[in-house]
């Protein structure tokens, strides 16, 4: 469906694990190549034959679509990543909404709330997006997303969602909220601590897993990636920069990265600086994938493997989902923009071989 207009985005998929066959959807959707952030309705595919085909995308316009607020003003949900929830049997999409102003991210004041829908696989329909409720007050002031965050579900079915959000500072925080879900509404119940750091922007796009009883949290920055890890899943230690085992610097940085997790083992997927990949905005590909020294918070860098390659185009806003028990998923699209001087020329990302591909990229586990 490329046009040289706009480009697939935010491809990522969820998997319904309530038959014998699970059923995967994808949701992505379409970017404006001449602007920044500029999002169109949420779309759906769906397979039946574990990726092996796929349905053609539809546009989810009456859940997932921009809504006239006056003035000029729109605002559109975005950023949407579905997880499936295993108490509930449901898949759970959970983003943020962004502002427009006469089609551009309106950045002051830039305003945003988490927002949350549900998709039932008996009767094939998602729900209305809704509004997380959170308190009032200082610590949500304004500008709270959840855009490309990987929550977790707690045994009881509750969930520990990660968030960032903004009060008076520049500087964004990173929180873990403790919430409920019923199958149909998110409620909120507590939350954790909030943490940043005084380096540009603060933190953001928060990823978090468990493995043994132990949480950790992986957090977006402009300059360095930051991981922390928890005993309950909602106060966390100081946030650290990724390393290497040798204690050199990961290379991420102003880059969102996920967890995959497979029984005791911890893994990163992220992107970094230093693969031939220079030609790329911000470095977002290759996409690469190692494990983590759960000690140390350290990625072992002799474990490091490319799991999808660089063709000249971004791919770093993608998503992780588990299969199954002995599979898990990588899914991104080709982002069709590039460095700046001439950022909108898409022809620069085909020179190098993309074309708005979607890759999922499936991991087998003896």
């Amino acid at each position: 469906g490329f046009d040289g207009e706009t480009c697939w985005v935010h491809a990522r998929a969820g998997v319904i694990q309530n038959s014998a066959s699970p059923v995967a959807i994808l949701t992505l959707q379409k970017l404006q190549l001449s602007g920044s952030d500029i999002f169109f309705p949420l779309n759906m595919m769906q397979s039946v034959d574990g990726g092996g085909s796929w349905s053609e995308p539809v546009e989810l316009t009456q859940r997932f679509t921009r809504k006239n607020l006056g003035d000029g003003i729109e605002s559109v949900p975005c950023d949407i990543t579905p997880q499936f929830h295993q108490r509930t049997g449901r898949i759970l999409a959970v983003g943020h909404s962004a502002l427009y102003k006469n089609n551009r991210v309106m950045l002051s004041p830039r305003r945003r709330d988490v927002i949350y829908a549900v998709y039932n696989d008996k009767t094939q329909a998602w729900s209305d997006c809704s509004i997380l409720k959170v308190p009032n007050g200082d610590s949500f002031h304004y500008d709270i997303g959840a855009g490309c965050v990987q929550y977790y579900e707690c045994p009881n079915g509750d969930i520990l969602l990660p968030v960032y959000f903004r009060t008076n500072s520049e500087n964004s925080f990173v929180t873990v909220l403790k919430c409920s879900f019923d199958g149909e509404v998110l409620r909120y119940l507590d939350q954790g601590a909030p943490m940043t750091v005084p380096t540009p922007r603060g933190l953001g796009e928060p990823s978090l897993t468990c493995v043994n009883g132990e949480f950790f949290l992986t957090m977006r920055n402009d300059e360095k990636g930051f991981v922390a890890r928890s005993h309950d899943g909602l106060n966390f230690s100081e946030p650290v920069t990724w390393l290497f085992d040798d204690g050199s610097d990961l290379g991420n940085y102003n880059t969102q990265q996920h967890w995959i997790s497979h029984r005791e083992k911890l893994y990163l997927v992220y992107t970094r600086r230093g693969v031939n990949n220079d030609h790329v905005f911000r470095h977002r590909a290759p996409l690469l994938m190692a494990e983590v020294d759960k000690k140390s918070l350290r990625v072992i860098h002799e474990t490091e493997e490319i799991m999808i390659p660089e063709r000249g185009a971004r791919l770093g806003n993608f998503g992780v989902t588990q299969f199954s028990n002995d599979e898990d998923w990588i899914v991104v699209s080709e982002w069709m923009q590039t460095n700046p001087p001439d950022p909108h020329n898409y022809r620069i990302c085909q020179s190098y071989g993309s074309d708005n591909a979607i890759f999922i990229c499936k991991i087998h586990w003896n």
